[in-house]
């Protein structure tokens, strides 16, 4: 049967999640899915680097977390060593989930483009690369016969890229509107409550929903890059990252939270792209106050979800988690599962 060899980049709560999964339901995963996943490259900016081409014992990198102990003390290295390694190691697959600045998707974009390069395939929980430098990636990826794929970079586990594309076969897709960031959610959410927005916001820092600096969910920025994602991924739109209009939540006030309420509305933070007439794409990221009987006035918390304007069936809404470790780490593994269902499909008709 067959076994894919991977390579961790980054260890942090995403590729560990992935890396318990594979230690502790290997086995079941072997029979369910077809194929077995074996860790022989892990790098990480604490931790090093770990190189084991007969496969790594996992038991050893799930042990090391916050202590000083290192990689070098196992046999690896103190340094990452990233790009060596993704260029040199043994992996068909490279599992990136790194920190990434969103103004130029780097290092993920590097991380991405050496293992194509290298003949490598790819899955990304990252935004940036996705974003910012897709089109030219998944050429890449398509020039060296790879896969390259980031199903975990929108709606994390949930599967609205693969949905979209494999699901609404005969239907055209008209545009798509959503609530793709949580942080923003839960906040609103609170503020409906009657929570001012600081106070919200320090809220959802203790809780761990926010980061120490909110603004990349509070002003938009996540959601820009997933809808510069779903437009350019689902309507085709060749957009850049300038193209699509960004406001955050930071102007709504608790007046503005009240005169909605009274009338029988409530604000979210939406990202949304439209076809137009003459083929061209609109799309942004602004509070909204939408109606209740609206399809996205209900999502609440930490949960996401996109409704998909079609032709046939009209508002087509699907919803799920957009964070958390478990998640993500199925989004990556989902990812792998859609390279061998090409895989053995090729084959298959071969």
């Amino acid at each position: 049967m067959t076994t894919y060899d991977i390579a961790l980049i980054g260890f942090g709560g995403v590729n560990r999640t992935l890396a318990e999964l594979i230690a502790t339901r290997g086995e079941t995963l072997h029979t369910e899915l077809g194929f077995g996943l074996r860790v022989v490259a892990i790098t990480d900016l604490r931790l090093g680097s770990l190189v084991q081409a007969e496969g790594i014992d996992l038991s050893i990198p799930l042990k090391l977390d916050g202590g000083s102990e290192t990689f070098a003390e196992y046999g690896g290295s103190a340094d990452t060593n990233n790009e060596s390694v993704i260029r040199n190691c043994t992996a068909d697959i490279i599992c990136e989930a790194t920190f990434t600045n969103p103004e130029d998707g780097e290092p993920a974009v590097s991380h991405v483009r050496w293992a194509l390069e290298s003949g490598k395939s790819v899955c990304t929980t990252n935004k940036g690369p996705v974003a910012l430098r897709g089109a030219e990636l998944t050429s890449l990826a398509e020039q060296n016969g790879v896969h390259f794929e980031f199903e975990g970079a929108v709606m994390s586990g949930t599967p609205v890229i693969r949905l979209a594309k494999r699901m609404f076969a005969g239907l055209k897709l008209k545009g798509f509107e959503g609530i793709l960031n949580g942080t923003s959610n839960y906040v609103l959410g609170r503020m409906e409550a009657g929570l001012g927005l600081e106070a919200a916001i320090s809220e959802a820092q203790e809780l761990g929903y926010a980061e120490a600096n909110p603004a990349a969910d509070i002003e938009g920025y996540d959601v820009q890059l997933k809808v510069l994602i779903l437009a350019n991924e689902l309507l085709d739109a060749g957009m850049e990252l300038q193209d699509v209009q960004r406001q955050g939540i930071s102007a709504v006030t608790p007046e503005n939270i009240r005169k909605a309420a009274r009338e029988g509305r409530r604000w979210k933070l939406v990202g949304a792209a439209r076809r137009n007439l003459d083929g061209s794409v609109t799309a942004g990221v602004s509070p909204v106050a939408l109606p209740l009987d609206h399809g996205l006035a209900g999502i609440s918390g930490a949960t996401n979800a996109v409704s998909f304007d079609t032709d046939l069936l009209g508002a087509v809404t699907v919803s799920g988690p957009g964070a958390g470790r478990v998640e993500t780490a199925y989004a990556l593994l989902s990812d792998i599962i859609a390279m061998h269902a090409v895989r053995t499909g090729a084959a298959a008709n071969a």
